[in-house]
């Protein structure tokens, strides 16, 4: 194999000093938020990170008959009378905790009351109607309170809150709506909600959220708006590079430098076949000689095999089909990036390599980067089945920060009915469990029109209720999951319709060495033709049945 190599040998080390403040405020988690080199450290104020949610009560177990439940609407923890009034609690822990992303969507239960307890205090701190608490911007301003997408019906979008709410001994969240009446074992009509938190030792000092307080910070939320909404604006380049790939050949950086980070990646493709180029040259670094990304370069900006203006605070691609990363990715001594061009095409790139000098400390961990592909799987299939998609099972200790799906589906109606499942350290049930593909992604009702949010976007929703392609993301600031000894995250594939499909998984993680991860590079999946219409879903395949999920393993 032919390669281009450049090599950049740098010297000197600039150390940066992070400040760790003694109580955990909502002014410090707002700074948290828009620190990117934060997530590269394990927490030092450890906390689980946790969701509550209206999943399907009857998901026990996956081995018991309802692991595969979606009726996830209107479940509750309880109700309560308070004051003559009836209170569905959704949410009810001590602390010291935090509210770190709360997402609702509604079905003709959108007209009732939300109220946020504080430390045991009987009177809320926050009382409102949902669309003016979640996503009306009266705690917060956008993009921290927002609903998407935008081209949708207010009633049909999905309400994400993303201004944190720590509290020091108590939360509790309750929604008042006359309309709900018992059905079976859950209310309706539906009230859809998923609330992540994190649960931070006993020993951690908690500023209670109150509204006073959090008009204190304006100046903080103006501050982060600013950060979220210029991704990038502050790096600075290190290399740029123009670069003709043939096949089968790669072009290689080399870069030695001691307390480094790779702190952002620009990248053009010019290509006869560019979908399939997008799909087929795969972005491979390692890190003081560990294999941490190996991911096609489309699906590693966000954009899949196709081109798609997004705009994420991680990533994005504009109107002139530039892709941008701006991970921080560190590393001790060195670091190898490559491009390789799996492709039958010859392809033409060009870009940038962003350094940033970085304080390589005890907790320090190693950007990674997956990709995987079911490719040609049948859905529901003949006995009605649904089955659990893997993102990555990874061994060692480390923070969950992201994943993205990539899918092309072959029937005219909704894909994406399944629910994610993350175990962390070999819980026996999931800690997040909730209620729909495009509720973990924060729309909501499949609604195809594409949106932008700093950790949210859907370049794309083609695919969802025809055939066509369908890009969603999430990235995770302070609702990044920490693992000590093991994560599994996963999906259910739950279609409506017995159909055909294909479905690539990228995650987003940084993890101590040594670790072990389970998915492997594959050059035979990004050498496979990719799907761009109904008419050439088969192209190029030797085999055009479809397979179930147990065919495809057994042969992969």
């Amino acid at each position: 194999m032919m390669k281009s190599v450049f090599n950049f040998i740098l010297f000197g080390i600039s150390i940066t000093i992070f400040g760790c403040s003694q109580k955990v405020t909502q002014d410090s988690l707002l700074n948290e938020m828009a620190d990117r080199e934060q997530l590269t450290y394990f927490p030092e104020k450890e906390y689980l990170l946790k969701q509550s949610s209206s999943y399907n009560r009857e998901t026990v177990a996956p081995d018991s008959a309802g692991w595969f439940a979606n009726s996830d609407m209107s479940y509750f923890i309880r109700v309560e009378k308070n004051n003559n009034r009836r209170e569905f609690v959704m949410f009810d822990e001590d602390g010291p905790g935090a509210i770190v992303r709360w997402w609702m969507t509604f079905w003709r239960a959108e007209n009732g009351i939300i109220r946020i307890y504080i430390d045991h205090d009987s009177i809320p701190e926050v009382e409102g109607p949902p669309f003016e608490v979640i996503s009306g911007q009266i705690l917060a301003p956008k993009p921290f309170s927002v609903s998407v997408p935008e081209e949708a019906p207010l009633k049909e979008r999905g309400h994400n809150l993303y201004a944190p709410i720590p509290f020091s001994k108590h939360c509790k969240i309750t929604y008042e709506c006359d309309s709900l009446i018992k059905k079976d074992n859950h209310y309706f009509p539906d009230v859809f909600y998923n609330i992540c938190y994190r649960e931070y030792k006993q020993d951690t000092k908690v500023e209670s959220f109150s509204k006073e307080l959090s008009k204190d910070n304006e100046m903080s939320f103006k501050k982060v708006q600013l950060k979220l909404s210029n991704p990038g604006s502050d790096q600075i380049i290190f290399q740029e590079f123009t670069k003709e790939i043939l096949t089968g050949d790669s072009v290689i950086f080399l870069i030695n430098k001691t307390n480094s980070a790779i702190s952002g990646l620009k990248l053009n493709i010019e290509s006869e076949n560019k979908e399939q180029s997008l799909h087929s040259v795969v972005l491979s670094i390692k890190f003081d000689g560990h294999q941490t990304i190996w991911v096609p370069v489309g699906e590693f900006f966000g954009t899949g095999y196709q081109m798609f203006p997004h705009q994420t605070w991680m990533n994005q691609t504009d109107s002139v089909e530039t892709m941008q990363s701006n991970w921080v990715m560190p590393f001790k001594d060195n670091c190898r990036i490559a491009y390789i061009n799996y492709g039958n095409d010859v392809v033409k790139i060009s870009g940038k390599i962003k350094l940033s000098d970085y304080l390589w400390k005890e907790n320090s961990m190693y950007f990674c980067s997956t990709w995987h592909e079911y490719y040609h799987i049948k859905t529901r299939a003949e006995k009605n089945l649904f089955f659990d998609m893997n993102f990555v099972d990874i061994k060692g200790k480390g923070l969950y920060v992201g994943d993205q799906v990539t899918l092309f589906n072959m029937a005219n109606t909704w894909w994406g009915e399944g629910d994610e499942k993350i175990f962390v350290d070999g819980e026996k049930f999931p800690s997040s469990i909730g209620t729909g593909s495009e509720d973990y992604y924060g729309y909501a009702f499949g609604h195809p029109e594409p949106f932008s949010h700093p950790f949210i976007s859907e370049p794309t929703g083609a695919g969802n209720f025809v055939p066509g392609m369908t890009v969603n993301m999430r990235h995770r600031s302070l609702d990044a999951i920490p693992f000590t000894k093991s994560i599994s995250s996963n999906i259910e594939m739950w279609h409506w319709a017995s159909t055909c499909i294909n479905y690539a998984l990228t995650t987003y993680f940084y993890v101590r060495a040594p670790y072990e991860i389970n998915i492997k590079s594959n050059i035979g999946s990004v050498q496979r033709a990719v799907a761009t219409s109904a008419e050439n879903f088969y192209i190029q395949d030797t085999e055009t049945e479809c397979k179930t999920i147990e065919e495809f393993q057994k042969n992969e």
